[in-house]
């Protein structure tokens, strides 16, 4: 297998919908039939394997701790397998165990996974530590989610401003309007002028679903579950970005 392309998912503010994003941009990669690896960096407060509603063996931190130890043997034992397509990398049970995982064995589990892969899709906490850094510094293409409201709008701001100045230019910007249908702030003209930069998606209110949490506990992921709605296009149009492909 070629080499796989790696993506994290930003949003510099919590509760924006990131994490049921990522799991819906990888029911679309199913559909495409490729291979998707989900790695959780929300190390302290991770929704992914909840999201998926599957249980867990071993974490990203039992990684760290068996290889630091000698004790490792293949990445398969750190993987959970949700369906053909779709895998991921579960963060700690315990948050504790957060502060415990070096940058340097994120590395490592991308260099193992990149070529199992045709796409890892990186989670990550809204905060800008380390572990953060790192992963927006690795990856081949960087997905900055904002809802429309003032306080994510300006904290995505300050963050494009820091990668401007450190000349990345490997991003693109989601807006995400299905989280809460009611906040419409600001038009999509303000945003692009608070940004100062482009938005090139959208998630429209439409995506809207008030039984999420009957989803999340279930869980299921929707694009797995039908194509037949507005936004299905915006997420095969972002995987077909990632992966490379003819676009509609």
């Amino acid at each position: 297998m070629a080499k796989g392309k790696t993506v994290c998912i930003y949003g510099a503010k919590g509760g924006i919908g990131k994490s049921v994003f990522v799991t819906n941009l990888a029911g679309v990669l199913s559909n495409l039939k490729k291979k998707c690896l989900i790695i959780d960096l929300d190390l302290s407060n991770g929704a992914i394997a909840c999201s998926l509603n599957s249980n867990v063996n071993k974490t990203i931190y039992n990684f760290c701790d068996d290889y630091n130890n000698n004790r490792f043997d293949t990445m398969d034992d750190y993987i959970t397998t949700y369906n053909e397509n779709i895998s991921f990398i579960s963060s700690p049970k315990d948050p504790r165990q957060a502060n415990k995982i070096d940058i340097k064995y994120i590395d490592i589990i991308i260099d193992k996974c990149i070529y199992k892969y045709d796409c890892i899709l990186i989670d990550t906490s809204y905060s800008l530590n380390e572990i953060n850094v790192f992963a927006l510094d690795k990856v081949d293409q960087i997905l900055f989610m904002t809802s429309n409201d003032l306080i994510s709008i300006k904290n995505l701001k300050n963050i494009l401003n820091i990668m401007q100045d450190n000349e990345f230019n490997n991003y693109k910007i989601l807006l995400n309007e299905s989280i809460n249908p009611n906040k419409t702030y600001f038009s999509l003209y303000d945003i692009k002028n608070m940004l100062s930069n482009n938005v090139d998606y959208l998630i429209s209110s439409d995506f809207y679903n008030k039984k999420i949490d009957s989803v999340i506990y279930n869980g299921e992921i929707m694009t797995l579950k039908s194509n037949n709605f507005k936004d299905y296009k915006v997420f095969e149009l972002i995987a077909k970005d990632i992966i490379g492909g003819p676009n509609e």
